[in-house]
């Protein structure tokens, strides 16, 4: 088992139980302790996991947010940057939507246009449009991740890569200057298949997500046409990504929360 391969385990494992001691697993993963404490010590140092003696247990920031207190946390920054979106998508464009608070946002804004076509691995995605903005909803079908409304699989992964995409509308868990990643690798293939089959990618993000970085890679800056994000981030910040950051205002914002 490759070394990531390996991190990930941990990591789901500590998830699950909470807490577990180095030595049981040494004894699981067939590995020595120090290589053992060496994974444990690069999962704490992306602020995964918290060690202690003999073992590890999860970090109060890494600990999954359950997903109707994300559609809360930031909200007026995930309408302005879900505004911003879809001002860039016109009437008659194909798009892919992955699943999050932020996307679900954008599924929002893009209800007053016409014309669209729209793939999305998102129940509420898909519910949201089901009755306005899309003429065309392909929604992709697979297993529902629990507790969220993710739908993931290697049938969901087929689905999107059987279209040819205008735009990708992609969430993250984290972003920093090299590239966008995410906590667990379940959702990595489906939003490697987006980018994929898209011509255009975005990134919509709330500020933050900036400056931190998930154990799972999805995607380098260069794969990436723009990023969204609200005015929170600094601009001097902004300038450290090497592709495009829009900062969208919005203490001035005059939308609502309800």
């Amino acid at each position: 088992m490759l070394g990531k391969q390996r991190q990930e385990g941990i990591l789901q494992r500590i998830q699950r139980q909470g807490y577990v001691s180095a030595s049981q697993l040494s004894e699981d993963f067939g590995v020595t302790p120090s290589t053992i404490r060496r994974d444990l010590d690069a999962l704490s140092q992306l602020g995964l996991i918290v060690r202690s003696h003999g073992g590890a247990s999860m970090s109060a920031e890494a600990i999954e947010v359950p997903y109707e207190i994300k559609l809360e946390k930031n909200v007026i920054q995930k309408r302005a940057i879900a505004q911003a979106v879809a001002l860039r998508i016109g009437d008659g464009t194909s798009a892919v939507i992955d699943s999050g608070s932020t996307t679900f946002e954008v599924a929002r804004a893009l209800r007053s246009h016409h014309g669209l076509t729209v793939v999305t691995d998102d129940l509420r995605v898909g519910a949201e449009l089901a009755n306005g903005g899309a003429s065309r909803l392909i929604v992709t079908g697979g297993e529902v991740m629990s507790s969220v409304y993710t739908l993931i699989g290697e049938g969901a992964v087929d689905t999107i890569l059987r279209y040819n995409i205008d735009i990708a509308v992609l969430g993250t868990d984290a972003i920093d200057p090299h590239g966008i990643t995410n906590s667990n690798s379940f959702e990595a293939p489906l939003k490697r298949a987006m980018i994929e089959c898209a011509e255009r990618v975005f990134v919509a993000a709330d500020s933050s997500k900036f400056g931190h970085r998930g154990l799972v890679r999805i995607a380098t800056l260069e794969e990436i046409d723009l990023i969204i994000t609200d005015d929170g981030l600094d601009e001097l910040d902004a300038r450290a990504y090497s592709t495009e950051v829009l900062r969208v205002p919005v203490a001035s914002t005059t939308l609502g929360v309800s």
